[in-house]
């Protein structure tokens, strides 16, 4: 004769059912993660980078902006925090990000972060009409402020976006509260680097740019993740071809007028940049008498994001000095 389960065993029986489908979508998740990384292991960087970012209370989101002429382009971001505005532009073939490491403590140092993606680049949109040249994506960062109601705000670049914070800090300096740049293009060097690196193809074009980033010898990238870099290289490198071709025709350098850059200004680079030597940034120290330089040894053309935690400290500091009033500022212009 059949026994009957008692209670207690039907309640076991039913724990243990409930135990096993949370283990085996647990094992699911896993080994969706490791196909993920396998497969796609800058999709999942991207993925981290997000998921701490909004555990930090800064969340990404897309607008729409005038660009190259009549066309209209959808912009991705990153925004968050409260306070005074700062605005983030990343460089040649980068995206927002890469400011992951800095945001979280401009947030933390009360002020209103965002990031952008600028177009062709990250998620934001890649219209095949346009030139991508410093003066296109300059009005799209002026187009983004006007979008977001920023009629004054602290700008930063970082390597072309840089030569971008310029470009917009000269054409609307009125908008412009400080300027902060890092390891910035612009002006006028000898480059020692063949362009091509930055639409690396093999895994020698990959590893000779990433030495030329990185402050020491770059570590071996790994082949899955090699075959992620050059498929991703492989859609977008017509957008970063063409944003250098622009660049090399050096007729939008910026030589001869960053002196008509008149708000405060902080100029960071990294000692051991070998893409853009740090005499570039005493130049541009030289040119502009109100600038603060700071150089960080043991620091490349990446610094940051691999020096943020020494960087982060004078960034915010001088996001958060007063601002020279008119008079002040021109007694600042007049020192030697």
């Amino acid at each position: 004769m059949a026994t009957t389960a008692t209670a207690p065993q039907r309640k076991r029986h039913r724990a243990w059912r409930v135990l096993r489908r949370v283990l085996l979508g647990i094992l699911a998740l896993l080994a969706a993660f490791i196909l993920l990384a396998f497969l796609r292991p800058l999709a999942l960087l991207v993925a981290v980078a997000q998921t701490r970012l909004l555990f930090e209370g800064i969340h990404s989101d897309y607008t729409d902006i005038p660009f190259a002429g009549d066309t209209h382009v959808r912009i991705h971001y990153y925004a968050g925090g409260s306070g005074s505005p700062v605005v983030l532009v990343h460089g040649l073939g980068a995206r927002a990000e890469d400011w992951a490491p800095l945001m979280p403590q401009l947030v933390r140092d009360h002020h209103r972060v965002y990031a952008l993606d600028l177009p062709g680049y990250g998620r934001s949109g890649w219209p095949a009409n346009a030139a991508y040249s410093i003066p296109e994506e300059s009005a799209a960062v002026e187009a983004f402020m006007d979008n977001r109601h920023l009629a004054r705000t602290d700008l930063a670049g970082w390597s072309m976006g840089g030569w971008i914070a310029m470009r917009v800090a000269l054409d609307r300096p009125r908008r412009i509260r400080r300027l902060v740049i890092f390891d910035s293009a612009g002006t006028r060097f000898t480059m020692n680097w063949d362009p091509s690196l930055f639409e690396p193809d093999t895994p020698a074009k990959l590893a000779t740019l990433d030495n030329l980033l990185t402050a020491g010898p770059a570590p071996r990238v790994p082949a899955f993740v090699q075959r992620d870099i050059f498929r991703f290289v492989g859609r977008h490198a017509w957008v970063v071809r063409r944003n250098m071709d622009s660049m090399l025709t050096e007729k939008d350098l910026l030589d001869g007028q960053l002196s008509g850059l008149k708000m405060p200004m902080l100029i960071v680079w990294g000692r051991q940049d070998h893409l853009i030597p740090v005499s570039v940034g005493e130049q541009i120290h030289q040119a502009v008498p109100q600038s603060e330089f700071e150089v960080f040894d043991g620091c490349g053309h990446l610094a940051p994001g691999q020096c943020a935690a020494q960087i982060g400290p004078v960034f915010k500091g001088f996001l958060d000095e007063p601002s020279p009033i008119p008079g002040q500022q021109a007694e600042i212009l007049k020192r030697p």
